[in-house]
């Protein structure tokens, strides 16, 4: 969503730019671009876009009081060295070496913004009336160009409640009914479930991608669950409160889920491994690396795809993925016996409408102002797309799968 861009300029004690040390001939429009100011407490403003920051800052906590603590107290704390400071997601940032102030520019509130730092930032400007000019600093990191990443960005530096939801729900065996269904799978042992664990695939991510077929809180055609993608917190929080509702019984819409989900990753990887493909299909003379938000292979260096390891030409940014995966939620039910089932083969399917479900991502995401995590978030594109799944199941009678 954009709205009318906000300007704010300040003094910093320093600052300096870190270029993009990937920067090349081919991607020299490439914005991305990272800078660190250290500003004074009491310069810093009051106006900082807060709608990027996924968590509600409560003061209440033991980790703002700390905050504070370090804060208020300038003779026992180096509070900018202490303390990790604000992340900002900006779309535009210059400094003045003559008045030594720094200006930026927010322009997407969706993705520019205070992303990390909020209880921070809401701590300094509560405080720093109890302090004095230069007995405190803080340090701020603004990044450029990250509007295609800022979901990965995001989730990737606001970790620490994530952390600790997980491990404690590990620590309860909540896992469990997870486990048991991916046990045999060849990512079982790549999938780290707490805090140090090895592997690399998050459960936060297979949350997020099961909750987009939870059919007990996403029934119908008017709820979508975007929440997949742009609050993965949230995907935690509903397994966790299902798993404390219902335990293991039947009653818990994850383990109704049991026996379609190992198809749910297959289905992830399918749609992954074939976006390249299937945007040909549609576009004979078109170049799927070229659109915004994809990677390509590089230095022959093959990319894998996120459960089972296809080797892959393109790489596709969530944005893309989850809104095509989450449209075959229209093809699940739940029988007689309590569990979910397919009621149409969702391979074969994706076989006969893919290019359709990559073709109308692709063409929203330019719409969009080529923009794979505004697509991710548009409620418009996860309806279409359940639509098109919808009505072809309902055209095909055959492909029944139990």
């Amino acid at each position: 969503m954009q709205n009318e861009k906000i300007t704010m300029t300040f003094k910093v004690s320093s600052f300096r730019k870190i270029p993009n040390p990937f920067l090349t001939e081919e991607n020299k429009n490439d914005t991305s671009c990272m800078y660190i100011a250290i500003c004074d407490v009491l310069d810093i403003p009051e106006n900082i876009p807060m709608k990027t920051n996924p968590r509600e800052q409560k003061l209440t906590t033991n980790v703002a009081k700390k905050i504070k603590e370090s804060l208020i107290h300038p003779l026992e704390y180096n509070f900018y060295l202490l303390n990790r400071g604000l992340l900002l997601s900006a779309q535009e940032v210059t400094y003045n070496n003559y008045s030594n102030e720094v200006t930026i520019v927010f322009e997407d509130f969706d993705v520019h913004g205070n992303v990390d730092g909020g209880h921070t930032y809401k701590t300094i400007l509560e405080n720093r009336e109890l302090l004095n000019r230069n007995e405190q600093y803080v340090k701020i990191e603004i990044l450029t160009g990250i509007e295609t990443i800022f979901q990965n960005l995001a989730a990737a530096r606001n970790t620490s409640n994530q952390v600790e939801d997980k491990s404690i729900a590990e620590l309860e065996k909540r896992f469990e009914i997870i486990k048991n269904v991916i046990s045999s799978e060849s990512f079982y042992n790549r999938v780290f479930f707490k805090e140090n664990d090895a592997g690399d695939i998050d459960v936060a991510d297979i949350l997020s991608i099961i909750n987009m077929f939870n059919i007990d809180r996403y029934n119908n055609m008017e709820t979508f669950p975007i929440q997949s993608y742009s609050g993965k917190k949230s995907c935690i929080d509903n397994y966790i409160k299902a798993h404390k509702e219902f335990g293991d019984s039947k009653e818990n819409p994850y383990v109704k889920m049991k026996p379609i989900m190992v198809n749910i990753f297959k289905l992830y990887d399918e749609i992954e491994k074939n976006m390249n493909q299937f945007y040909k299909k549609k576009n004979s003379s078109g170049r799927y690396g070229s659109v915004k938000g994809t990677i390509t292979s590089k230095n022959g260096n093959t990319l894998k795809s996120k459960f089972y390891k296809n080797n892959m030409e393109v790489g596709s940014p969530t944005g893309f993925i989850y809104p095509i995966l989450g449209a075959f939620r229209a093809l699940v039910k739940e029988n007689d016996q309590g569990e979910y089932y397919w009621y149409k083969n969702p391979f074969q399917i994706l076989e006969a409408i893919g290019p359709d479900l990559v073709e109308t991502t692709i063409e929203r995401s330019r719409t969009l102002g080529n923009n794979p995590q505004s697509v991710g978030k548009d409620n418009g594109n996860w309806k279409t797309l359940y639509m098109t799944v919808l009505l072809n199941s309902m055209e095909n009678s055959g492909n029944s799968e139990h």
